[in-house]
């Protein structure tokens, strides 16, 4: 009966990652509503921003956020939950970057929703015009991807989860992340943004709880990212995963100089200093080790984003406050207490149990819901989850 007990678990774990993968159908249910909206209503076709707001787009003199996102609830609450929190929200300029299917509704809910202070920029990928080299960069990166995540799926059997080891590191492959567009595309945020030099980016499954104003004047010392590494929990303890969690050091092409037992950087909420990106070769590093790990069979590193990043990065990581994010919180339980969770800056609900979804942890969902704009009438058309 203990076995039994045991194996249920790891189905259900299993299960989970599944659940993730499903658009619930009262996001799909208001993506629908305002995609119609967008055709029938000129104001949900408005100019974003609008005309004299334009120039802020580019001016460095302003604090910018970058979401890469095609859910238009979890960007609502970004957005939301940032410039409730923000002590200059007319400081603000947010670039939210959609695929071409999501670009009407989310232009559609900015346009309707405004807010009284930040500036919001919706742009679809079918909208940029990139060079030659740009697209078949684009283009090969999400083949290799699709493939190292094909590749453990095909061989992530329900029975290898009753032996636990490492093929529960590998059910990363059932998670959307794995093969989403949008999720791969922040390796580019540089050609995506070239008149910026700083930027914040934010993940859509974060809600921002203070003010993050000075994350801007921060000195990366040098770096090009800036990120939690350690962890508010002390010492031999780590705010994700170590690099032995994401990297095989057991092969001979993973740098035998690397501390496998080494915190893993968080991502979710990073600061970029775009022009020191820019004189650096991480992206053409980032293209090399997954040509590496096409060449290898994908033996390299566990499905995920970040892996490969990890490598690319390498030395190019500024650490920052540990509490400037709390990530797990889509996990099945935080070690994060009350107190840790009121005093992150960032809420991460990174882990398949989004706080969107029925999954989602009731204990930590409400720290996310209460930025969901439930007056709206699409959202309770949609009975979105309260």
């Amino acid at each position: 009966m203990e076995q039994k007990v045991q194996s249920a678990k790891k189905r259900e774990l299993m299960y989970w990652y599944l659940a993730s993968r499903g658009v619930p159908k009262s996001l799909h249910c208001l993506c629908l509503k305002l995609a119609e909206e967008y055709a029938v209503n000129a104001m949900a076709r408005s100019c974003l921003p609008p005309p004299e707001h334009v120039s802020r787009l580019a001016d460095t003199s302003f604090n910018h956020i970058v979401l890469l996102t095609d859910n238009v609830l979890a960007a609502s609450v970004v957005i939301s939950s940032t410039v409730e929190n923000a002590a200059n929200p007319e400081k603000l300029v947010f670039h939210i970057v959609t695929d071409k299917k999501t670009y009407s509704p989310m232009h559609a809910w900015f346009a309707t929703n405004r807010l009284k202070s930040a500036v919001v920029e919706v742009k679809g990928l079918h909208q940029y015009d990139w060079s030659q080299e740009v697209n078949v960069g684009v283009k090969q990166m999400l083949e290799i991807h699709h493939l190292i995540c094909s590749h453990y799926y095909n061989n992530l059997k329900e029975n290898d989860l009753e032996y636990g080891g490492e093929h529960q590191n590998f059910l990363e492959a059932l998670s959307p992340s794995c093969l989403s567009l949008m999720n791969h595309l922040r390796i580019y945020i540089p050609e995506l943004f070239p008149e910026l030099n700083k930027i914040v980016f934010l993940d859509d499954d974060v809600v921002v709880q203070h003010d993050i104003s000075s994350l801007w004047t921060l000195d990366l010392n040098g770096k090009i990212v800036g990120a939690v590494v350690d962890s508010w929990c002390g010492e031999n303890c780590c705010p994700g995963r170590k690099y032995k969690d994401y990297l095989n050091f057991s092969h001979p092409v993973i740098p035998s100089h690397l501390d496998q037992d080494r915190c893993a950087w968080l991502s979710g909420m990073n600061i970029f200093d775009l022009e020191a990106w820019r004189r650096s070769n991480i992206t053409t590093s980032y293209h090399k080790w997954l040509k590496l790990s096409l060449n290898s069979g994908f033996t390299l590193w566990q499905p995920g984003v970040l892996p490969p990043s990890l490598l690319a990065f390498q030395g190019h990581v500024h650490p920052i406050d540990p509490l400037w994010q709390v990530a797990g919180l889509g996990y099945r339980s935080s070690s994060a207490g009350g107190q840790i969770l009121e005093a992150a800056a960032v809420l991460h609900f990174n882990g398949p149990a989004k706080p969107w979804l029925e999954i989602g942890s009731p204990e930590v969902r409400s720290l996310w819901s209460r930025h969901v704009n439930f007056t709206n009438s699409f959202i309770q058309k949609c009975r979105v989850l309260h």
